[in-house]
């Protein structure tokens, strides 16, 4: 079904429990054992990089593009930005990710947030915006 969607190949081990929502899907790459829950967005017009071991919780949206904040060009353009997920984040229930940014390996991003920025790699991120809450080691 997503392979379809999509337009490409996706490992065996990828899951996604729908239903689940994108503007095309042909922008959209994901890596190896991805797990994405129910009711999510992928808005891809910008692309979007998923990389190996992705947890993506119920009701996230990841959104590439947007419009201009000038008021005369909003109804007249598109702004489109990649975005890239690496290896092994989690990204929590009801987050919004917006172009642009970088949610780099090990991390997490608390549910409900909303990351504007990129984030380093084996951080907590969470709030409106998000910040980095604390890093995250292993043990």
């Amino acid at each position: 079904m997503f392979s379809e969607l999509i337009g490409k190949k996706v490992d065996e081990s990828f899951l996604l429990i729908p239903p689940f929502y994108t503007a095309g899907g042909s922008e959209i790459r994901v890596g190896y054992d991805v797990f994405v829950n129910q009711n999510c967005t992928f808005y891809d017009l910008g692309g979007l990089d998923i990389a190996d071991g992705v947890m993506i919780g119920s009701n996230v949206s990841l959104i590439t593009a947007g419009h201009p904040l000038e008021p005369s060009r909003r109804h007249t353009a598109t702004i489109a930005k990649p975005m890239v997920i690496e290896r092994n984040v989690w990204i929590a229930p009801g987050a919004t990710i917006v172009g642009g940014v970088t949610v780099a390996e090990n991390s997490v991003v608390a549910a409900g947030s909303v990351v504007t920025r990129s984030v380093p790699p084996n951080a907590l991120v969470g709030g409106n915006p998000a910040r980095v809450i604390r890093s995250i080691s292993e043990g």
